[in-house]
């Protein structure tokens, strides 16, 4: 945060000083809700949850560099040199402070939400628009009303763009976010069936993804991607200026000449836009990368961009962690590290992508796919059949929701199949089955923790040489 002192805090939210050493005209430079990432001088700031209250970490919060607190409760004692900020609940408080300093800024605001593809769409458009404007954008997948309005804090003098990623699991959420937010251009990148569970079917999905739009400049254009069949149903019903994005050549934005280098795995294709046409070259794996490149054009192209710089802007990618990675290891083993998140759209991507892979060995270790409701077992049947169809030698399967997913992958002619209850039981077999000049996927929903897997994956592979 720039120019933020402890007396506007106080006025804002209420609050009033604590301890011999805190003046109301002392700078707060930032806010920060977990200790593992505070930066040395921000204040911290404890959120009492269902696992854990944040007042027990102040202390720790103090020798990791925080200059003060914030507080609900008087504290019997006071470190010398810190500041103390006494509210009544530090939970309004990331709201209550986002809205009030995105209100300093008068730059456009990019949201990005979807079921599918939200981070990586997110980290594409702002590559883009790096390479003419100062842009800042949501880190990692900070996207619920939390997280938003941590990266809000962030916002400085120099940014002429942000871009804002949403997300929801029900109804109502993206309204909130979108109200704090208020978007000048709004991208919904598809719906899928993640968080059905809560939502009942893919149109309630579809109704609280357009729940972004209530709060956005009514002038602003609305991306979407024209290949997705329930956003399809959108057209002629806007009040906005609508861009569809997609490999069909109907929509405003499409692709042509795609190929991918055998040596770099980097995917050619041209762009065609409503101002001509222009080859790029996506420096990732999966060709789902179309579509977050092709809505990233076209907020280029509507901010004024020329179509070299956005092919630059392109090349400037760089995933977040979790979001396909790839982790080349010694004898050509090649780990996809995509545990971030699953559903079965992304789990479809994913292996599309480990079947383009090189390498001869084709090996998918799946998880749970959590808040699919009743669905959940047909879903990931759905799932281990799309293990065959993508030509895939190996499935090891774990959770016991995946249990479905093994049977229908036995079923649909997988080679080799495993299925585990728990990650614990799948190692030694995991360990057996690792082999030279192999490709493997590792994804499953955020809950079941995959990054142990990939941890373990690298840990019982050699060093890349050179």
């Amino acid at each position: 945060m720039e120019n933020v002192r402890i007396g506007d805090i106080l006025e804002l939210l209420d609050g009033r000083i604590l301890g011999p050493d805190t003046s109301p005209d002392a700078p707060v430079p930032g806010v920060c809700f977990d200790t593992r990432k505070l930066r040395e001088g921000e204040f911290f700031l404890p959120i009492r949850g269902q696992q854990a209250d944040g007042h027990s970490f102040i202390q720790k919060a103090f020798q990791l560099g925080a200059a003060g607190t914030f507080t609900m409760v008087e504290p019997k004692s006071y470190v010398p040199g810190k500041a103390y900020i006494q509210v009544p609940d530090t939970a309004q408080v990331p709201t209550a402070l986002g809205r009030w300093y995105r209100d300093k800024f008068s730059i456009p605001f990019i949201a990005v939400t979807g079921s599918v593809g939200k981070t990586t769409t997110k980290d594409m458009v702002a590559a883009v628009l790096s390479e003419t404007f100062s842009t800042h954008k949501t880190p990692e997948n900070h996207n619920n009303l939390l997280g938003v309005s941590s990266a809000l804090l962030d916002l400085s003098g120099e940014n002429a763009l942000s871009v804002i990623e949403m997300g929801m699991n029900h109804f109502g959420e993206l309204r909130v976010i979108s109200q704090l937010v208020r978007p000048k251009v709004c991208l919904i990148t598809n719906i899928g069936d993640a968080h059905i569970e809560n939502l009942g079917s893919r149109e309630g999905i579809l109704k609280a993804k357009c729940e972004m739009l209530e709060h956005m400049d009514p002038a602003g254009p609305v991306v979407l991607n024209g290949d997705d069949e329930l956003l399809g149903t959108l057209r002629g019903r806007l009040d906005h200026p609508v861009i569809y994005c997609g490999v069909s050549p109907h929509n405003d934005y499409y692709v042509t000449h795609q190929d991918r280098d055998l040596v770099t795995e980097d995917l050619h294709c041209v762009i065609h836009t409503p101002l001509g046409q222009f080859s790029v070259v996506i420096p990732s794996l999966g060709d789902y990368m179309v579509y977050p490149v092709l809505m990233a054009a076209a907020v280029g192209e509507y901010f004024g961009m020329s179509h070299e710089a956005i092919a630059r802007g392109i090349l400037r990618y760089a995933p977040t962690k979790m979001r396909m990675n790839v982790i080349d290891r010694g004898q050509r083993v090649r780990i996809l590290d995509d545990g971030y998140n699953a559903n079965p759209q992304s789990m479809r991507a994913g292996l599309q992508t480990l079947a383009s892979t090189q390498g001869e060995y084709k090996m998918a270790i799946l998880g749970d796919m959590l808040e699919l409701g009743s669905m959940g077992p047909s879903l990931h049947a759905a799932v281990g059949r799309a293990v065959g169809d993508a030509g895939i030698n190996c499935l090891v399967a774990i959770g016991p929701l995946s249990r479905s997913m093994a049977d229908a992958a036995g079923d649909h002619q997988v080679p080799e199949v495993y299925w585990f209850a728990t990650k614990e039981e799948a190692l030694p077999t995991i360990a057996k089955l690792v082999q030279p000049n192999a490709a493997i996927l590792v994804k499953a929903s955020r809950g079941m923790k995959f990054e142990d897997i990939v941890s373990y994956l690298v840990s019982i592979t050699p060093e890349k040489e050179g």
